[in-house]
């Protein structure tokens, strides 16, 4: 007798899903990030309680001092201590992203039949959301407390969609650095040491005029100056043009240099 002989059909290769269905993926693990808030008690304190002590403290020990008053100086600083909080914001995506990467989570996700950008796509989503609430946080306590928008509804979204362009730009930053260290502390680190002096060399707490005159060549070139200017001119009143448009200018940069590395050493580590 002779052997009947079966040869396998080859296997079909898997269809990667499509644009409709990468979306629901993303939105689905942006939700997974925002839920985790509730087992993370410390995150909810990162993203509630230290914006608000920042407003109470620079409103009432360096008020008087620099502006006159605490509401003299709320009207000049607020924006400023939204754009430092921000800022210091864009680092938990990195945070997040190495946490997921060294306890092996993001390789369980990478192994679903689900779109291979999702897992990124949902942690940046997410943290987005937890910007639009920390920056809604800050401007209800800082209304509270005698901050008022002079430019209208129209001001207040402008400022608020700028503020969110720039943080998702930078956002690419603490995405490289998430991938690159070997511990979630390390992007803290990170963020401590550049955004510190980022912001305070700014005129985000202090106006320009009242620096040494070899700081102020600095302070007027600086993001976060020209980040600060764009949302005190579409809240309080001021140039809106000019700081908006290199707000922009910057985010668009940072976004074209970090987010192409980002996404490489992503796919290096995976």
């Amino acid at each position: 007798m002779t052997a009947a002989t079966f040869t396998a059909a080859p296997l079909a290769p898997a269809r990667r899903p499509g644009l409709a269905a990468g979306l629901r993926h993303t939105l689905t693990l942006a939700w997974r990030s925002l839920v985790q808030i509730k087992h993370n008690p410390m995150e909810l304190l990162d993203l509630s309680i230290q914006p608000v002590m920042f407003v109470l403290l620079f409103t009432y020990v360096f008020g008087t001092a620099i502006s006159g008053s605490p509401g003299d100086y709320l009207q000049f600083a607020l924006p400023g201590i939204i754009v430092q909080n921000a800022l210091f914001a864009t680092m938990t995506t990195g945070f997040g992203l190495n946490n997921d990467l060294t306890k092996g989570v993001f390789d369980r996700l990478r192994a679903l039949p689900i779109a291979r950008w999702s897992p990124l796509a949902g942690r940046i989503v997410a943290d987005t959301v937890k910007q639009a609430w920390s920056v809604s946080l800050l401007l209800g306590v800082g209304m509270i407390l005698g901050f008022r928008v002079h430019q209208g509804l129209f001001g207040l979204l402008g400022a608020f969609a700028l503020l969110l362009a720039f943080s998702l730009a930078a956002s690419w930053i603490s995405v490289l650095v998430g991938v690159l260290v070997s511990e979630p502390e390390k992007v803290q680190i990170f963020g401590f040491m550049v955004i510190f002096p980022l912001s305070f060399t700014s005129n985000a707490f202090v106006p320009t005029d009242k620096m040494p005159s070899w700081l102020q060549h600095w302070v007027d070139v600086n993001p976060v100056t020209i980040l600060a200017d764009a949302l005190r001119g579409l809240l309080v009143g001021g140039p809106v043009a000019g700081p908006v448009v290199q707000s922009l200018i910057w985010a668009a940069a940072l976004a074209a240099v970090f987010a192409p590395l980002a996404v490489r050493a992503l796919r290096r580590r995976v």
